[in-house]
């Protein structure tokens, strides 16, 4: 059994070291390449990837790595436990350099995760969580414990600044949310497991690295997280694409009519 809070404080540092290199990028030209799926990559997201998943493997060579910059390697399956890394989740939005852009990394153990690091370049914001010793923002020096919001009139949904889907509109229109907040990358997740916001739908392809570490802050706040059809989504997966949309609550008396 590892120790997790060992691993949690090593994902907590490679992903503020990832953060300072993708900010000394972010000072320069941007230079855009497309990939396969026409998904955006920079040299940003291939420093990062590169810190993290040396950085990884250096500290915990029996665990393997999944990480979206990196080759997969299947044997990875056969592992019980996995690291899940987004190096520059919200690429649109660094592009856009609108700020709101994040490093992710999480830790899974037998398809779920145990341990979660969300890092807020330029908000200078770490967010974090294990499985069973709940989350945790670190902001200006001082770390608290996260709570979602008690909230169930009113509710304030999260919606994405580089993602339209026309589902949402409809389910924005159908239950007549008013208070909507606009935002980047998992940081709408943060914002979620803060109190800040009380729902976050997202319609559409996702991928493991996107939602491990978001999902397992979430939770830990004492929120909700499920695939649009209602099961847990499982991470280390041949196939590393999430299988539907997802939605996250603070309670479920929020669950939007679809």
């Amino acid at each position: 059994m590892p120790d997790l809070n060992k691993i949690l404080e090593k994902m907590r540092e490679l992903s503020l070291t990832a953060g300072y290199e993708i900010l000394k990028h972010y000072e320069k030209e941007i230079e855009v390449e497309y990939k396969k799926d026409n998904s955006p990559v920079t040299s940003a997201d291939k420093a990062a990837n590169d810190i993290i998943v040396h950085g990884l493997k250096s500290s915990f060579s029996h665990i393997p790595v999944l990480a979206e910059e990196s080759a997969d390697d299947l044997s990875r399956l056969n592992s019980r436990y996995c690291f899940v890394v987004d190096p520059l989740d919200g690429t649109r939005e660094y592009v856009k350099r609108n700020d709101e852009f994040t490093v992710n990394i999480a830790l899974v153990e037998e398809g779920r995760p145990v341990a979660g690091v969300i890092n807020v370049p330029v908000y200078k914001e770490l967010y974090y969580a294990l499985k069973g010793g709940g989350a945790y923002s670190f902001i200006g020096g001082i770390e608290k414990r996260l709570k979602v919001s008690d909230r169930t009139e009113n509710i304030r949904l999260a919606k994405s600044r580089s993602h339209y889907a026309p589902e949402l509109e409809e389910v924005i229109e159908k239950n007549r949310i008013k208070n909507i907040i606009v935002a980047g990358s998992a940081y709408k997740g943060c914002l979620l497991a803060r109190g800040d916001v009380e729902v976050y739908y997202r319609f559409g392809r996702t991928m493991e690295w996107d939602t491990a570490a978001m999902e397992i802050l979430i939770t830990e706040a004492g929120g909700l997280f499920s695939g649009m059809d209602d099961r847990v989504f499982s991470y280390n997966k041949e196939n590393p694409e999430n299988p539907c949309g997802f939605y996250a609550l603070n309670k479920k008396e929020n669950k939007l009519k679809l």
